[in-house]
C-alpha cells in the first residue's frame, strides 16, 4: 500500500510541475523535493511516470520549469556526494535524481536548442560572473559528481577502512585506485562481491551513457560530427580525476565476469546475476569512450601501465603525441603479457558463452553482448598494436576466430544483422594483414560448434572458406560491399595454408566456376576483380604450399575446363553480345573505348529490401577499406545524400532454382556479387536483439557441381540493365591480357598428362590412388619463378569513426530496452523501423 502511495505521489508531483502556468522557484524545496525524497521503487517507475508526450510539453511550454528540475537533481547529486552519501536517505535521493535524468536527458538532446543547456552558466549567473567564482557548467558538476559516486564507500564500492556510521571517509579526498571494483589490469585485490553495489554502478553508469549519447541525436554526416562529444571529452579528460581507476574499473569488471560460475546447471533460473547488467553497460561505456582521431598518433606502445597508487601524470604522454582521450591513452599503454593474456581470455571466455554445448538444454546461462565485445576487440586491437600481436603470437586467436565465424554464419540470411556482419570481417581483415594469422590458420579444427555447414576434416582454415563460401553463395544482397573485404582475407592468409581439405578446395573451385561465366564477368566494371582475387589464392598456394595441398591441385585438374574457359574467353562484339543475351541486357556494338561510361546509379539511389519487423535501420557513412587494392575508386561525394539505403547497384547472380522459387517457401541463395572497392556509404538494419535467433538458410550443394553453376547462369539478381554499363571487346582485352594463369596452366600441362596415364595403365577409378600420386609429386624447376607474396593491409580511413559510432550506438539503442531510454526520441544518427 505505501508503495502504491509513493508511485501516486510522485505522479501528482509530475502533474503538477506539467500544468503550472507560471515558473516554480528553485528555493521551493517543499515541491522539488517531491521528485526525489520519496522512494520510487525502481526506473522502470520513473519511465512509466513521466510520459514522453509531457517531457516535451513541459520543454516546449514550461522551459524553465524543466532547466529547474535538471538544475535541482544535479545540485541534490553534488550535495550528496559532499556528504559522502552517508545515510539511507541520501543514497534514495541520489538514485532518485540518477533515474530522474535518465528519464529526462534524451529529450534534452533531440532539440538542439536545449543541447547547450547543460553546459552554459547556472540560473541567474552571467558568464563573467561564473567565471569569477570558479563555477562549473551543470554537465561539469554532475560528471564529476557521478564519477566521485562510482567510488562511494558502502554505496558503489566496500570500505576498506573501519570508519564507522559517523565518521564516514571523506568523499572529495579517498584515493579512487584503492577501490578498483576488480582485479585484473593494474590492481591485484579482488574485493567481496556485493549485489547492491553492483545495482547502484549500473544505474549510474546508464546515466553516464545517457549523457554520451548527444552523438544520437545528430545527423549522420561527419560535419555534424565535427567537433567531439563534450560529455565524452571531459569523462575522459585529465579533469576528471578518477579517470584511470574508472578505466581499470570497466575492463577489469568485463574480462574477469564468467556467467557460467562453477557450472552448476540451471543457476542463472534460481539466482539474479546482478554482475551482468553491470559487465553489459560497462562494455558500452568502454566502447563509446574509447575514440580517438585518426590521424593523430597514440602513446608509445612501449609505456607502461599505471598500476593503483602510482597515478600517471597525462601531460607528460600528451607532449610526446599522446591522446587527449586518457581511456585511449591508457589503452594503448598496457603492454605486460599477463595483463594481455587476462584481457583476451575474459574477451574469448564471454565470446564463446553463446557457442556452448551441454547435455541439458538451457543449462548454462547465455550472455548476447557478443556484439559490444567485437567492438571492444577492434577497438584494443586498433589502439594498441603490442596486444594484436600478443593475440597472434599464440592459438588464442582461434578462439576469437571461431564465434566470429560462427556469428557471421549465423546472420548472413538475416538483413537487419548487416552490421554485425562488417564487424566480423573487418576483424578478420585486420588480423589477416599479418603472417601469423595465416600460419595459426593450419591448427586442426576439432572443437565442432553448432554451424549448418557441410562436415569436414581440416584446419581452422577449412572452417574459415567454407564459412565465407556460405556468406557468398547464401547470404543477403545486402552482403554485396563485403565480398571484396572477404576475398581479401582469403589472398592474405592463402601462402600460408598447408593442406586445405577436398571439401575447402571444391569451395573456392566453386567460386571461380560462378564468377568466371561471361556474362557475369560482362556484367560490370569490377566484377572480374574477384577472379583475379581467386587465381591469386591457387597461385599463392601452388607456389608456397604445393607438397601439402593435394586436394586443391586435383580439384584444380577436375576442373581444368574453367580455367581453359578463362583463358579463351571470348572478346568480339558478336561473344560478348550472346553472353549479356543469356541475363536479357541489351548491348550495344557501337560502343568504344574513347566514349565515356555514363555514372552508375549511386549506391542507395534504389529502395533496400525491407528488413525484418522491429529493427533499426542505422545510416553508415563509410567504412573501412583496403590498402593495397586494385583499381581504388573515388569516394561517393559528400552531401549527396543523407540516408542511404544498401540496395546493390550492380548486378548478382541468385543461387535459385528458377524463377518459380521466388515465392515458395523453400530456402532461397541470394547475392554472388562482384568485389568493389568504393568507400560510399551504407545503411544498416541492427536486429532487435531480444528477438529470437535464427533466419532462413540455403541448401547449397557441397561441390561446385555443374549443376549448380547451370542454376547460378539461369538466374541472376538485379542486374544492371537498368544502368548505362556496356563492355566492350576494348576493355576485356585490357585485363583478360593480365589474368594471372601462367602458374595454373603450367601445373595443368605437367600434370594432366601423369595423371591421365596413370589412370589409363591402372584403370584407377578411386581418387585417393590420384591423391597419393599427386602428394609424391613435385613441380620444382617447372613452375614459373615464385611471385613475392602481396598482403593487404586494412587501412582506416575518414568514414572508419563514423561507422563504428553509428553501429555501435544503434547496438546500445536496441540493447538498453529495459529500460528504453533512448525509445520514442527523436533519433537522428540512425532510423528507427517499427512495426
Amino acid at each position: 500500500m505505501g508503495n502504491a502511495d509513493t508511485k501516486l505521489n510522485f505522479r501528482k508531483a509530475v502533474i503538477q510541475l506539467t500544468t503550472k502556468t507560471q515558473p516554480v522557484e528553485a528555493n521551493d524545496e517543499a515541491f522539488w523535493s517531491q521528485f526525489w525524497s520519496d522512494s520510487v521503487t525502481c526506473i522502470q517507475d520513473v519511465f512509466t511516470l513521466i510520459p514522453a508526450l509531457e517531457i516535451r510539453a513541459l520543454r516546449e511550454e514550461n522551459p524553465s520549469n524543466l532547466a529547474t528540475l535538471c538544475y535541482k537533481a544535479v545540485e541534490k547529486i553534488v550535495q550528496a556526494t559532499e556528504t559522502s552519501c552517508r545515510s539511507y536517505k541520501d543514497q534514495q535521493i541520489v538514485l532518485n535524481c540518477v533515474r530522474l535524468l535518465s528519464r529526462i536527458l534524451p529529450y534534452i538532446f533531440e532539440d538542439p536548442d536545449w543541447r547547450g543547456f547543460f553546459w552554459s552558466t547556472l540560473p541567474g549567473q552571467t558568464e563573467d560572473a561564473a567565471e569569477a567564482e570558479g563555477s562549473l557548467p551543470l554537465a561539469q558538476s554532475l560528471i564529476s559528481a557521478l564519477c566521485d559516486l562510482l567510488f562511494c564507500p558502502e554505496f558503489t564500492v566496500t570500505s576498506s577502512k573501519k570508519s564507522g556510521p559517523d565518521n564516514p571517509e571523506d568523499l572529495q579526498s579517498i584515493d579512487s585506485c584503492e577501490y578498483i571494483w576488480e582485479a585484473g589490469v593494474g590492481f591485484a585485490h579482488s574485493p567481496a562481491h556485493n549485489a547492491q553495489h553492483d545495482y547502484h554502478r549500473t544505474e549510474i553508469l546508464k546515466l553516464l551513457l545517457t549523457c554520451f549519447s548527444e552523438s544520437m541525436y545528430l545527423p549522420p554526416v561527419a560535419e555534424a560530427h565535427a567537433q567531439p562529444n563534450q560529455w565524452i571529452a571531459y569523462f575522459t579528460s585529465t579533469e576528471n580525476r578518477h579517470a584511470l581507476p574508472l578505466f581499470t574499473s570497466l575492463l577489469n569488471i568485463t574480462a574477469s565476469y564468467d556467467p557460467v560460475g562453477y557450472g552448476v546447471p540451471y543457476n542463472h533460473l534460481m539466482f539474479t546475476d546482478s554482475r551482468e547488467p553491470l559487465v553489459e553497460v560497462s562494455l558500452q561505456v568502454l566502447c563509446v569512450t574509447l575514440e580517438h582521431e585518426l590521424n593523430r598518433e597514440l602513446a608509445p606502445a612501449d609505456g607502461t601501465i599505471v598500476t593503483a597508487g602510482t597515478p600517471m601524470d597525462p601531460d607528460a604522454n600528451c607532449d610526446s603525441g599522446g591522446s587527449d582521450n586518457l581511456f585511449v591513452n591508457y589503452m594503448s599503454r598496457v603492454h605486460r603479457e599477463e595483463d594481455f593474456l587476462f584481457i583476451l581470455k575474459g574477451i574469448t571466455r564471454l565470446l564463446n558463452n553463446p557457442l556452448m554445448q551441454t547435455y541439458l538444454p538451457g543449462s548454462c546461462k547465455r550472455v548476447q553482448f557478443h556484439q559490444e565485445l567485437l567492438v571492444l576487440f577492434w577497438k584494443m586491437c586498433d589502439i594498441n598494436k603490442k596486444f594484436m600481436f600478443y593475440v597472434l603470437k599464440s592459438s588464442d586467436v582461434l578462439d576469437v576466430l571461431v564465434p566470429i565465424l560462427y556469428y557471421l554464419n549465423d546472420a548472413r540470411a538475416d538483413q537487419s544483422r548487416v552490421g554485425l556482419m562488417h564487424i566480423g570481417v573487418f576483424i578478420l581483415l585486420l588480423l589477416s594483414g599479418e603472417r601469423n594469422f595465416g600460419v595459426r590458420l593450419n591448427k586442426p579444427y576439432t572443437v565442432r560448434v553448432p554451424m549448418d555447414i557441410p562436415v569436414f576434416t581440416g584446419a581452422h582454415a577449412d572452417l574459415l572458406i567454407i564459412v565465407f563460401h556460405k556468406i557468398i553463395t547464401s547470404g543477403h544482397q545486402r552482403l554485396q560491399p563485403l565480398f571484396d573485404c572477404l576475398m581479401t582475407i582469403i589472398v592474405n592468409v592463402s601462402p600460408y595454408l598447408k593442406t586445405l581439405s577436398m571439401v575447402a578446395s571444391t569451395k573456392l573451385l566453386h567460386l571461380l566456376e560462378a564468377f568466371s561465366t561471361p556474362w557475369f564477368l560482362y556484367a560490370s566494371p569490377t566484377n572480374h576483380h574477384l577472379v583475379f582475387f581467386l587465381l591469386e589464392v591457387f597461385n599463392n598456394i601452388i607456389q608456397y604450399q604445393f607438397d601439402g595441398n593435394s586436394s586443391l591441385v586435383y580439384t584444380i585438374i577436375r576442373k581444368r575446363n574453367v580455367f581453359h574457359q578463362l583463358a579463351n574467353l571470348p572478346t568480339d562484339h558478336s561473344a560478348i553480345a550472346k553472353a549479356l543475351s543469356k541475363r536479357g541486357k541489351k548491348f550495344s556494338p557501337q560502343s568504344t573505348p574513347d566514349t565515356p561510361p555514363e555514372p552508375q546509379t549511386m549506391e542507395g539511389a534504389l529502395p533496400a529490401t525491407e528488413a525484418e519487423p522491429g529493427t533499426l535501420k542505422a545510416t553508415l557513412a563509410a567504412y573501412p577499406g583496403v590498402d593495397n587494392m586494385t583499381e581504388r575508386r573515388p569516394p561517393q561525394t559528400p552531401g549527396s545524400s543523407p540516408t542511404h539505403e544498401a540496395a546493390a547497384e550492380k548486378p548478382t547472380l541468385k543461387e535459385l532454382a528458377g524463377s518459380g522459387d521466388v515465392n515458395n517457401d523453400k530456402p532461397k541463395a541470394d547475392s554472388v556479387a562482384e568485389v568493389h572497392e568504393e568507400q560510399k556509404g551504407k545503411s544498416e538494419k541492427v536486429k532487435n536483439l531480444h528477438s529470437p535467433p535464427g533466419s532462413p538458410t540455403s541448401s547449397i550443394a557441397s561441390g561446385a557441381s555443374d549443376k549448380a553453376v547451370a542454376r547460378m547462369q539461369r538466374s541472376s539478381s538485379v542486374g544492371s540493365s537498368g544502368g548505362s554499363w556496356v563492355p566492350s571487346p576494348e576493355w576485356v582485352h585490357t585485363w583478360k591480357q593480365k589474368l594471372p594463369l601462367q602458374t595454373i596452366m603450367r601445373l595443368l600441362q605437367v600434370l594432366v598428362p601423369q595423371v591421365e596415364k596413370i589412370c589409363i595403365d591402372k584403370g584407377l577409378t578411386d581418387e585417393s590412388e590420384i591423391l597419393k600420386f599427386l602428394q609424391h609429386g613435385t613441380l620444382v624447376g617447372l613452375l614459373p619463378v615464385p611471385h613475392p607474396i602481396l598482403i593487404r593491409k586494412y587501412q582506416p580511413n575518414s568514414g572508419t569513426t563514423m561507422w563504428f559510432r553509428t553501429y555501435m550506438w544503434g547496438v546500445i539503442y536496441l540493447r538498453n530496452v529495459d529500460p528504453p531510454i533512448w525509445y520514442d526520441t527523436d533519433v537522428k544518427l540512425f532510423e528507427i523501423q517499427r512495426v
